[in-house]
């Protein structure tokens, strides 16, 4: 008499079939309840098909590297990324905001040309390569490049977030498809100072839901725009953004926000892109920062990557995001990251 292949596996024993996965994981039903294995199946099937649908990550390219004469970011030093020092948020002076129209001019230029190589078939690595050597060109440091974060540096110079993507996606060998959208994200370090932009782009035929998203998204970043005047508060800003964004019926990403932003990537104020009373401070003639809604078709809530960087909508519904970077005059706010 035959023994049956299951009747001396374990349960985390590698499968008899030679499959390389676990027994469990593979011909456990199979072998003890054909029936049941069969629905099973249809489940598995039924899932990836739906897995399928989404973002998935794909494979890193190798780091692109930046010229040695070209001058970098303290994190850029710090084999963890990290940055030694960190801007107050105070107004700044004549020749920072000099240096930042000048940054912030070049990270524009990047992002149009980013933009202007997106469609079907092109894969987030080449937007990056693309962007990575724009920044170089000018004389930049692509400023994502090895920024710290909870689980490792970003890896690449160029954020691209695709379709449910809220933010912070790692460009690699995903091809982008007709009918996605992609946020591409450009910061680039010149003379001393940070320039941050993004927008987001319709690939190839993209439906109306989409293309609604990305409108709504676009016109919530000129609210919010239209919110900053001297005497006003930060508060402001997000509550302008919340309120016309929900009354379209969309949600406001709440995880990340807006900052200040000039010799430092990151400072204060954190700028949240909905009313929260944690948005203190007073908005000053001479402040510069970006206000950078996401927003999304369905729930805000998120969930993040195993990469530690990738975040996503809970429900993975599509999400937009746009940004821009502003200097707060003695009239409203003067958007710099123009082209």
């Amino acid at each position: 008499m035959t023994t049956p292949a299951h009747a001396t596996l374990a349960n985390n024993d590698p499968c008899w079939c030679g499959s390389g996965r676990k027994y469990k994981r593979c011909h456990r039903l199979a072998d003890l309840d054909p029936e049941r294995a069969v629905r099973a199946q249809a489940e598995r099937e039924q899932a990836e098909r739906r897995a399928a649908m989404f973002v998935r990550p794909g494979r890193l390219s190798p780091r692109r590297e930046v010229p040695a004469h070209i001058p970098r970011p303290d994190y850029a030093l710090d084999k963890h990324g990290r940055p030694k020092h960190r801007d107050s948020g105070r107004p700044k002076d004549a020749e920072t905001i000099a240096l930042m129209r000048v940054a912030c001019k070049a990270a524009a230029e990047v992002l149009q040309e980013v933009g202007a190589a997106i469609r079907p078939g092109v894969t987030t690595d080449e937007l990056d390569r693309i962007a990575h050597e724009g920044c170089i060109r000018r004389g930049g440091y692509p400023s994502p490049l090895g920024y710290g974060g909870s689980v490792m540096p970003f890896p690449k110079s160029l954020c691209t977030s695709v379709n449910e993507v809220i933010c912070h996606g790692i460009p690699d060998s995903t091809v982008l498809k007709d009918g996605d959208i992609v946020n591409c994200d450009v910061t680039i370090f010149l003379d001393g100072v940070h320039g941050d932009t993004n927008a987001t782009f319709l690939v190839g035929e993209v439906d109306e839901t989409s293309r609604r998203l990305v409108y709504v998204t676009r016109t919530s970043l000129d609210v919010g725009i239209a919110a900053v005047h001297p005497g006003g508060k930060v508060r402001d800003i997000g509550k302008a953004i919340q309120s016309y964004a929900e009354g379209e019926g969309y949600g406001v990403i709440r995880a990340f926000v807006g900052h200040g932003v000039g010799r430092s990537f990151h400072s204060d104020p954190q700028v949240f892109h909905y009313d929260n009373p944690a948005a203190r401070g007073d908005i000053v003639p001479g402040m510069t920062f970006t206000i950078e809604p996401m927003i999304s078709i369905g729930d805000w809530h998120h969930e993040m990557w195993e990469d530690g960087w990738t975040a996503v909508t809970a429900d993975r519904s599509r999400t937009a995001q746009f940004e821009h970077t502003l200097l707060v005059t003695d009239t409203g706010a003067e958007v710099l990251t123009l082209v």
